[in-house]
């Protein structure tokens, strides 16, 4: 097999392997390739694949080809050392968890900053009124509930679900002029809102707002989880902002302008 033939596999090899391993490292963690995180994962791979390019070299010029090959393939494993490093530091020189860490955890930052825009985003576009927030919650949850494989994922999620449409029941029980005799009931009705110390119904109004910062909160919890398992293309719930009211319209077609009043 010719030189060159060998030089572009082990390059292509090593790129596609620190594709996989920076894949693997981050799965469960967020997005490498999300809006702020992709230079440092481009970055990362480059830096792991010419690495790994330059140690098959090395054994490409010692006559082994398939070794070189090889060494473009497994060398790019080491990504996972960044994360061993952090539970094994005594076991590892400094110097070495500091080269290994560096870009591993600007990638984890920005990872971190693409997460909390995405669900900032989402968060907002809900927390406008607060049946929305519980019909986001509902939303995002039937989006994701069939695609999970992990039983206790899947729970977790429908607990944060269920708790969120609860307590925006009862703010919207609140809203209605509800006695505190009706509130204290509702509350009592779920598990997450039985505590009458810290759902005390001598303010409703202070109630209703806590319950709404609540609901808020476990709708980001829950953004946040949704975000680590993978799921980054969900769509924006409410879909589109309620439609204005429109202009009342003359017979010919054309806006009618402010009825006139006989003088």
């Amino acid at each position: 097999m010719p030189t060159w033939v060998v030089i572009v596999v082990t390059i292509v090899v090593s790129l596609a392997s620190a594709f996989g391993f920076l894949m693997l490292r981050c799965r469960g963690t967020g997005n490498p390739f999300g809006h702020h995180a992709r230079w440092w994962a481009v970055t990362i791979i480059v830096i792991t694949g010419a690495v790994a390019t330059g140690a098959g070299l090395v054994v490409l010029a010692a006559g082994d080809h398939a070794i070189a090959a090889c060494v473009g393939l497994i060398l790019p494993s080491a990504l996972w050392l960044g994360k061993a490093a952090s539970l094994y530091a005594s076991r590892v020189p400094e110097g070495l968890i500091a080269l290994l860490m560096f870009p591993l955890q600007r990638l984890d930052d920005r990872m971190g900053d693409d997460m909390q825009e995405w669900c900032d985003e989402r968060l907002r576009a809900a927390a406008k009124k607060p049946q929305w927030v519980s019909d986001a919650a509902e939303y995002y949850y039937h989006q994701v509930r069939d695609r999970l494989t992990d039983a206790r994922a899947r729970d977790q999620l429908a607990r944060w679900q269920e708790s969120i449409r609860h307590k925006i029941n009862i703010v919207r029980l609140i809203g209605l002029d509800a006695t505190p005799g009706q509130v204290e009931e509702a509350l009592r009705y779920h598990p997450v809102t039985m505590d009458g110390r810290r759902y005390a119904v001598h303010d409703l109004d202070g109630l209703a707002l806590r319950l709404m910062a609540e609901a808020e909160n476990e709708l980001y919890l829950f953004l946040a989880f949704v975000y680590r398992l993978g799921y980054h293309r969900l769509l924006i719930y409410p879909f589109r902002p309620e439609p204005g009211p429109q202009a009342r319209r003359a017979p010919d077609g054309q806006p009618a302008g402010r009825e006139q009043t006989a003088s």
